[in-house]
């Protein structure tokens, strides 16, 4: 987006904004034809929308450039491209995670389970159908709690984890009770051991990371404490998981900790989290906890639930030797000690630690020989980069009681306050001014979209993307517990602004584009 204010920079924002709204016309015309049942007046709702919805008059917004050498918007329409629908057999495809091509790379380190996209020769340019009989999902809260069996007919999970209460089948519906491995008796229950360490409810913690979130009944049950987590897990045998996660109306990714970086900026998240998640924390010299370092916060929590925590009181149950626990979790304390990392607690199989400020709080990370330090200079630069086995450096600072790269206000006062990206001249080009201005079109822009479609801010829409978010002005327009926001910084973008995102108390992630991000939005997914 256009941050300078000249005639290029309006042009630029012209078109952004011409774009978007073509962009919102179309996805509430697709819903619209595409939805059927199952929101109780969900097919007169989406037929009303349609009628409303003209995507060729909009009275309420005016996108002229403001310079008239350069043509009016009228010029920027182009003619419409149509998709032919995919076989049925594409209801489950997606493009980068193709099963049948994930086989045929390495299995070592998780290779085979990242994302791998098609050469273009194998690309589709066809719309993937929804499975057969897809019904609208149900309106948040309820969709918590339960999802319609067409949308996602996949009975497994209820079988192999019936004990632990991740789902159950009863008739046409999908009941999620809240349970997990480590949580049987709920996530609320477990959430609230956490919140007696962890200072879930006064804003202070309001980005969460959930690394294997199997149907991320964690992040669905941190959303009523107002902390969004972007949870991610591999598409493997359990490859609905993360499906699940979204018809429940649950920010989802699909996602390993593997080879390459983890597609965030650096210190992005308030906590981190780890429920018998079966990544290999002490291996590889501790590479998968130092890029867990790299996107947690300065002051952050990360939480270690299920082995080898307490492996003395629960080895038979996890049929695993002493010896071999034993030397896991020390592997993995000694790196928590490296990243200076405190101990805050134990209690049965939950160890919580927290991240220093900065790195004059920790004394061991003064001494070069320690540990290995990363040579980038650019922590933000991660697209399709190799993980290492170094720590990422934190800001410097003046003195030792300071938070590296500045503060962040608790939420939601987070939420419009200036970024310490942009306030600390982080972001080049990018002023403290030019972020409220954005700030103010998106307040306005968003009214003008609600006055062309009054459904927009009812929770009717509940899993929203934006394609190139920006500074997130969008997201924190509509923010509300009815629905969320996956912002997306394209790699191609000319500025990273997906760290003033995180800052902002907002999730996002980088993405190049080739094939959408599992969400499902609309039951039909472009590939283009």
């Amino acid at each position: 987006m256009a941050v300078k204010g000249g005639p290029a920079d309006n042009r630029t924002r012209s078109i952004v904004s011409i774009c978007i709204v073509i962009g919102l016309c179309c996805f509430f015309y697709i819903l619209g034809a595409w939805q059927k049942s199952g929101f109780g007046k969900g097919d007169s709702i989406a037929l009303e929308i349609t009628k409303r919805t003209d995507c060729t008059i909009l009275p309420n917004l005016s996108f002229d450039t403001h310079h008239s050498k350069q043509g009016s918007s009228g010029d920027l329409v182009s003619p419409v491209k149509k998709f032919k629908p995919c076989p049925d057999r594409f209801t489950d495809y997606t493009p980068c995670q193709d099963q049948n091509r994930a086989m045929k790379f390495p299995r070592e380190n998780m290779n085979y389970r990242e994302r791998h996209c098609p050469p273009q020769k194998e690309k589709l340019h066809c719309l993937v159908p929804p499975p057969k009989g897809y019904v609208a999902p149900f309106p948040w809260p309820k969709s918590r709690d339960y999802v319609p069996f067409a949308n996602c007919p996949y009975k497994s999970l209820t079988v192999e984890k019936a004990i632990q209460n991740w789902v159950q089948y009863e008739g046409n519906v999908f009941r999620f009770p809240g349970g997990g491995t480590q949580f049987p008796q709920g996530a609320d229950k477990y959430i609230d051991q956490l919140a007696s360490v962890i200072p879930i409810a006064n804003g202070t913690v309001r980005t969460a990371l959930d690394t294997g979130c199997g149907v991320a009944s964690w992040g669905a049950y941190l959303l009523k404490r107002n902390v969004l987590a972007m949870s991610f897990a591999p598409r493997d045998s359990h490859e609905a998981q993360v499906q699940f996660a979204l018809e429940r109306g649950v920010p989802a990714v699909i996602g390993v900790l593997g080879t390459i970086k983890l597609p965030y900026p650096s210190r992005a998240f308030d906590m981190a989290h780890c429920s018998r998640c079966l990544i290999p924390w002490g291996m590889n010299d501790g590479l998968y906890m130092m890029e867990v370092d790299r996107v947690l916060r300065p002051g952050g929590y990360w939480v270690l639930s299920g082995p080898p925590i307490n492996w003395k009181a629960n080895y038979k149950g996890w049929q695993r030797t002493k010896e071999d626990l034993e030397a896991e979790q020390n592997k993995i304390e000694e790196m928590a000690e490296l990243l200076c990392w405190e101990k805050v607690s134990e209690k049965g199989e939950t160890a919580i630690w927290r991240k220093r400020v900065n790195t004059e709080s920790c004394p061991s990370r003064l001494e070069e020989s320690t540990v290995q330090m990363c040579e980038s200079t650019n922590a933000d630069d991660v697209w399709y980069k190799k993980m290492k086995a170094c720590v990422t450096p934190l800001p410097d600072v003046q003195n030792p009681s300071e938070v590296a790269g500045g503060a962040i206000k608790p939420f939601p006062s987070r939420l419009n306050a200036v970024p310490p990206k942009i306030s600390n001249g982080l972001i080049p080009g990018v002023s403290s001014e030019a972020y409220q201005k954005d700030n103010k079109m998106w307040k306005k822009h968003v009214k003008a979209y609600s006055n062309v479609n009054k459904y927009l801010l009812t929770g009717r829409y509940r899993n929203i993307m934006d394609m190139n978010a920006g500074f997130g002005g969008f997201a924190a327009a509509i923010e509300s517990p009815k629905s969320w926001v996956m912002n997306v910084v394209p790699t191609i973008a000319k500025i990273a602004t997906l760290g003033a995102v995180y800052e902002r108390g907002l999730i996002g992630i980088y993405h190049d584009w080739y094939g959408l991000l599992c969400l499902n939005l609309v039951p039909v997914k472009l590939l283009s």
